[in-house]
């Protein structure tokens, strides 16, 4: 088994969670729509009649577009020889504060979303300034 420091290793587990969130999507939109209908290319911006699924969709791509700042942050600390402590624990964080987002999201609670996305961007704070040499 290959060793991944912290910052690849919580990397490998958000990229991992972003990529399945879109499963309980797709099986809401094959029940809501059929298996034809639903595999036959529907236009991708067809609301759900679930009010979870539309709001887990937007989960989804909020979770896209902060692994898409997250990951070559936590990559550059890992190739530069920059991970500490603080490092690893902020990647950790973020991974949690990624799925419980998504998870807050689906349920529609408004206050609590914002603090874990607010969690996850401040972790994103701490590998950038790492890799700045401020901390």
């Amino acid at each position: 088994m290959t060793k991944l420091s912290p910052e690849l290793f919580y990397t490998t587990l958000t990229a991992l969670f972003t990529g399945v969130i879109w499963l309980p999507i797709i099986l809401n939109r094959l029940g809501e729509m059929g298996i034809w209908k639903a595999l036959s290319n529907p236009e991708p911006d067809v609301r759900p009649h679930a009010d979870w699924a539309y709001r887990l969709a937007n989960a989804h791509r909020n979770a896209i577009e902060n692994l898409v700042v997250f990951a070559p942050l936590a990559i550059a600390v890992h190739v530069v020889g920059a991970g500490t402590a603080l490092t690893a624990s902020a990647c950790a964080i973020f991974f949690f504060a990624r799925v419980t987002h998504a998870v807050i999201y689906a349920f529609g609670i408004p206050l609590l979303r914002t603090i874990a996305f607010a969690a996850g961007f401040f972790c994103q704070i701490v590998l950038a300034a790492r890799l700045m040499g401020w901390v």
